[in-house]
């Protein structure tokens, strides 16, 4: 991926733990890496392709003038959600916040802050089995749509599938969505259980029936193995309901653990 370099943009802003930093202001240093796909807009000298690195950094100026936080990590973490969600075109970032002018009271230059955030592609499973099973599913792809920091690019068919582990109730309708995220794994799942609440979902029984069941699936190529997550998902291999649709929208998608193709899982379904 290229970079587009945006260097000590010098910004006086008010920040700061102490009730006069945030009444007097003080400078800020802002250098920001943007990491940008710019084989297009070189070979067009198109900026329309690009990102413009002026709008950037009036975008970066007027966010630290018009914000007030304590902690410039704050300040860091809030600017580069700014920046992905106003940029489609940033992939990612490195961001590093400085304050020349730290009030501790010692000989130094700076005190600074550095992260890198960038965008995420998640595959996530969507299952209902009770009530108005479409309306359920069709109002979680709205809620997923609505998010901070989220779009959804694909939806795949719902399709309906008999019940998995507990087959003794109703049918499932299931589906599919690929979706772009700026939340963490653990960030995502926190949202998908508040989503899965407002639709009266209760968790009684493993497997059981619900009007709302969403599961993270893939998320880039991460493997994380926790107490309340794992992804990839356990045993979606097995799962017509989970393949079916994932072939549909993204048949070349690689498992990043069995390393074969959705396409092939599904078809090695059939035996």
């Amino acid at each position: 991926m290229d970079t587009i370099y945006i260097k000590d943009l010098e910004i006086f802003a008010n920040h700061g733990v102490y009730p006069e930093e945030n009444r007097l202001g003080q400078k800020f240093v802002v250098s920001a890496d943007l990491y940008v796909d710019t084989r297009e807009a070189g070979k067009t000298d198109d900026l329309n392709k690009s990102v413009n690195y002026g709008e950037v950094s009036l975008t970066i100026t007027r966010y630290l003038k018009e914000h007030t936080f304590q902690l410039i990590e704050a300040v860091a973490e809030g600017l580069a959600e700014a920046l992905l969600t106003a940029y489609p075109l940033i992939f990612g970032l490195r961001l590093e916040v400085g304050k020349p002018w730290a009030p501790v009271g010692l000989p130094l230059r700076t005190v600074s802050v550095e992260i890198r955030r960038s965008r995420h592609t998640v595959y996530l499973a969507l299952g209902s089995n009770m009530g108005d099973k479409k309306a359920y599913l069709d109002e979680a792809v709205e809620r997923l749509r609505a998010l901070p920091g989220c779009s959804v690019r694909r939806v795949s068919d719902w399709i309906v599938t008999k019940p998995y582990g507990v087959t003794d109730q109703a049918e499932f309708l299931n589906g599919v969505l690929e979706m772009e995220t700026l939340y963490t794994p653990k960030e995502l799942l926190e949202q998908l259980h508040q989503i899965e609440a407002e639709a009266h979902r209760e968790r009684v029984l493993r497997w059981g029936p619900r009007t709302l069941d969403l599961d993270i699936l893939l998320y880039d190529n991460e493997v994380i193995d926790s107490e309340d997550l794992h992804i990839p998902h356990i045993d979606m291999q097995n799962r017509y309901f989970v393949l079916e649709p994932l072939s549909q929208i993204a048949p070349w998608l690689r498992h990043p653990v069995l390393n074969k193709t959705m396409e092939q899982l599904r078809r090695e379904l059939d035996g």
